[in-house]
């Protein structure tokens, strides 16, 4: 099917030129660029019970997160979630919308996690700060009031590959367990040789050359790429991890190796549900003031987040 109407007209809002020569652009200018596109087609911004920003001991140092309370509840399941943007750009307050919308479909407290960024802090650094705070979160649950027999962890993009990392991590490092993986449009492998690749090189917000670019800077060599910390697909067993919802678009670079993964998941016998959303790009689960399609991926995504929880 072609580009659904309102993602078209969110494309169409774009301005010409947006993005120049990446390979002459330091990555301080694209966040700054991408801090700035946020309101075309971004995601709405709702009320949430409480919202509170603090910091968690990393191997880094502080990590800063941003906790959403649903409600004066205590015992609350919890998200934890990371941000996309390529492991390069993005923040707290470019997901903050989505954060809000999550934390009150799925009745569940979000934990948004800024993990260190590249290329001041190449790859491993954002796995192991996502892995350190979902710890923090597990051990230390009683203390924001949430159940830590009840901790998801979910992310969009490169958020997307975060989260399916940090399960691996888990098994491999004798937990904290997880009820469930939100992945939306994950990163799963530094490869860029799918048919989506190939179909939705450029023209649908997210580029082949961006990720590219993305890729480029986060690794410290290309070697790094093949390790399933990097490109979660390659790992060799994907046995023994939590439940998945898996979220794709069909005009994204990233629809093929998401719904690989999906597979792969699937075929190593974890419980995952797969849904692609024919007519939707890269980027559209947070353009819910302009997409109809948005907020039904959204409210499924809390649907399945209230099912894992039960």
């Amino acid at each position: 099917m072609p580009v659904d109407p309102q993602a078209q007209a969110v494309l169409d809002r774009l301005p010409t030129g947006a993005l120049p020569d990446l390979s002459t652009v330091p990555p301080t200018v694209m966040r700054q660029m991408f801090s700035g596109m946020t309101a075309i087609g971004g995601a709405e911004t709702e009320a949430v019970h409480r919202v509170e920003n603090r910091t968690l001991p990393g191997p880094g140092g502080e990590i800063p997160v941003r906790i959403y309370t649903p409600s004066a509840a205590r015992d609350l399941p919890c998200l934890v979630y990371f941000h996309g943007g390529g492991f390069v750009i993005c923040d707290l307050d470019t997901h903050d919308g989505s954060c809000r919308s999550l934390c009150n479909g799925a009745q569940c407290t979000v934990v948004s996690v800024d993990y260190r960024l590249a290329p001041e802090h190449k790859f491993p650094a954002a796995p192991e700060d996502c892995y350190a705070a979902t710890r923090w979160v597990v051990e230390n649950g009683a203390s924001i009031g949430i159940d830590p027999a009840r901790v998801a962890v979910g992310g969009d993009s490169a958020g997307g590959c975060l989260s399916a990392v940090v399960t691996l991590m888990a098994r491999a490092r004798g937990g904290p367990a997880l009820a469930h993986q939100l992945l939306i449009y994950p990163v799963t492998n530094h490869a860029f040789d799918t048919a989506s690749y190939a179909e939705n090189a450029e023209g649908y917000l997210l580029s082949k050359a961006m990720m590219q670019w993305f890729w480029a800077h986060y690794l410290e060599k290309e070697d790094d790429g093949r390790d399933p910390l990097a490109s979660p697909l390659r790992a060799p067993d994907h046995s023994g991890l939590p439940p998945a919802t898996v979220i794709t678009a069909e005009f994204d670079p990233l629809r093929d190796e998401g719904e690989a993964y999906a597979a792969r998941l699937e075929g190593a016998g974890v419980p995952t549900s797969l849904l692609r959303y024919d007519g939707m790009i890269h980027g559209f689960f947070a353009m819910t003031a302009a997409i109809d399609k948005a907020r039904q991926a959204v409210a499924q995504a809390c649907t399945e987040l209230r099912a894992s929880f039960r």
